[in-house]
């Protein structure tokens, strides 16, 4: 049995096992306003002219990130490659990281944040490990209890809320590594605007696991199972990588002798293509501002319903 899970606010723990709150924008003080605090600094202010509805509208966001690489050298570079692709798009954002591989048991406090990240690991997602089986118990509970909160699933992320909503994760014929195209399906068109005239938008990958039946409950974005929507309109998962940039990307080359049989030294020629991989231009910034944006939309009510019965049919299914 899974133990109850600890909800934490970016500043609930000040020793360094704790969670890590960013703010890339520096605020004067850590710790997270309140959601009443930040109703009744509003209601306080006069009522702005209607060119500043919308920037009032637009309060920074508050973000927590989990990362779920277990003992991995490479957290801190992971941090700061989110710090900087999110940076990029939303300077004044709120960053906190989490990491449930290495300190079982902690995870965020929905009421803290605007957008919950679920990202990488290098864990296959498939292990029934007791950190693996929390963070799939914190998936049910956010779906459960905080239909309204929005949740990002990205690469480890979008195979594990997959997995949990009835979906099949399996060993990829061929893994990827780096920037690759996203090809859209209709829908995906319409969600995407800034990329409905090409038809794809490009992301960095780096995996070599991928989702072969997609989550049961959500519209497939992208063909080749890249891309899914919730039909809440709160749960949002990619395959590919929008926080991942060059830099970040190049620390994982070496990976390229575990997946493909070479490395600089014994074949230059594909390891150069490769690294041409790695440094082409992507969509990380587009994706980012979409992301964005789909956070502030609302979410509904009949298509979280239908999203809490297909849990518990998949949670039934995988006891059996």
């Amino acid at each position: 049995m899974i133990p109850p899970m600890a909800m934490h606010s970016p500043t609930s723990s000040n020793s360094p096992s704790g969670p890590i709150p960013i703010s890339i924008s520096s605020p004067k003080s850590e710790e997270a306003p309140s959601l009443d605090s930040i109703s009744e600094s509003m209601a306080q202010r006069p009522e702005p002219a209607p060119e500043a509805i919308s920037v009032a509208k637009a309060a920074p966001l508050r973000i927590a990130v989990l990362l779920n690489s277990y003992r991995s050298l490479l957290l801190p570079a992971i941090r700061g490659s989110y710090q900087r692709t999110i940076g990029a798009v939303a300077p004044d954002a709120q960053l906190a990281f989490y990491e449930p591989a290495n300190r079982p048991g902690e995870f965020p406090n929905p009421d803290f944040f605007d957008l919950i990240v679920i990202g990488g690991s290098n864990v296959d997602p498939r292990k029934r490990h007791d950190w693996i089986l929390e963070v799939h118990e914190f998936v049910r509970r956010m779906v459960r209890d905080y239909p309204h909160k929005k949740l990002l699933g990205i690469c480890w992320g979008h195979q594990t809320i997959s997995s949990v909503f009835g979906g099949k994760v399996v060993d990829a014929a061929i893994p990827e590594m780096g920037v690759a195209s996203v090809d859209l399906t209709t829908e995906g068109r319409a969600f995407f605007r800034e990329a409905a005239a090409l038809g794809y938008f490009k992301l960095q990958q780096h995996h070599r696991r991928e989702v072969a039946v997609g989550p049961h409950g959500f519209t497939p974005l992208a063909h080749s199972n890249q891309c899914f929507l919730g039909a809440s309109n709160a749960v949002l998962t990619f395959q590919g990588h929008p926080e991942k940039d060059a830099e970040t990307a190049r620390l994982r080359l070496h990976d390229s002798m575990r997946w493909f049989g070479f490395d600089a030294l014994s074949d230059e020629k594909a390891w150069a293509h490769l690294e041409m991989l790695i440094n082409t231009p992507h969509d990380g910034e587009m994706v980012w501002r979409r992301i964005f944006e789909w956070v502030r939309e609302p979410w509904t009510e009949a298509g979280s319903t239908q999203l809490k019965s297909v849990l518990a049919l998949a949670e039934k299914a995988s006891k059996m």
